[in-house]
């Protein structure tokens, strides 16, 4: 399976929740590329979009490797195997922690108005595609600590370590295509580029003036 781009794979995925009988009050996309497929989700279900923000915690050595994950609330996962007993390295590490908290609070700046409220409310998390799953638990974590009543977790195609990892974390796990072959997210899409900030704040507003 494949997909023409983001918001043909969010137009598949909303369709299909919507076949599923899927019920939420809140559809929450990860920034950045996660928020054009949870638009199309949203305006299929007709549910209110926002953002839920998380960042990758890269190696300090290989900064694309990632170590970790963190997401709004104050959540922190470390992958231990990755990074192993050297002192040195986890000594970087916590330079490189703060300057993804400074980040993320920047990216909730930017994107959102005020702390979400999900106090009692069933959100879907949406993303474009599940890897190893590592940051939307990061996110399935930060609803929880919301008081969200219900975590639900909807991606276009997942690896199927992803989607065993997150059924241990979230009340349900919805994907598309769950490829045991799984390579790069990317490589499910005909067109992939980087979304942007501006591309984020455009859909919110767009989505808060369809539901306005």
């Amino acid at each position: 399976m494949e997909f023409a781009s983001r918001e043909d794979a969010g137009q598949k995925l909303g369709y299909y929740l919507k076949d599923q009988n899927t019920r939420a009050d809140l559809v929450l996309g990860l920034p950045r590329g996660g928020v054009v497929v949870a638009a199309e989700v949203a305006h299929i279900l007709q549910l209110p979009l926002d953002v839920l923000v998380v960042r990758k915690i890269g190696h300090p050595w290989h900064r694309e490797f990632a170590v970790g994950a963190m997401a709004e609330n104050g959540v922190v996962l470390f992958d231990e195997r990755a990074i192993g007993k050297n002192p040195l390295i986890r000594m970087e590490l916590n330079d490189i922690l703060e300057e993804e908290k400074e980040r993320l609070r920047a990216y909730q700046g930017r994107f959102r108005h005020g702390p979400l409220d999900l106090n009692a409310r069933a959100v879907l998390l949406v993303d474009d595609g599940l890897a190893t799953g590592s940051t939307t638990e990061a996110a399935v974590l930060s609803a929880r600590k919301q008081n969200a009543s219900k975590v639900i977790v909807a991606a276009p195609v997942a690896s199927t370590n992803a989607v065993e990892r997150l059924e241990k974390v979230a009340d349900e796990v919805r994907a598309l295509w769950v490829d045991p072959e799984f390579d790069a997210v990317g490589r499910y899409y005909e067109v992939f580029s980087q979304t942007t900030d501006e591309e984020v704040i455009d859909l919110l507003r767009a989505e808060a003036g369809r539901g306005a």
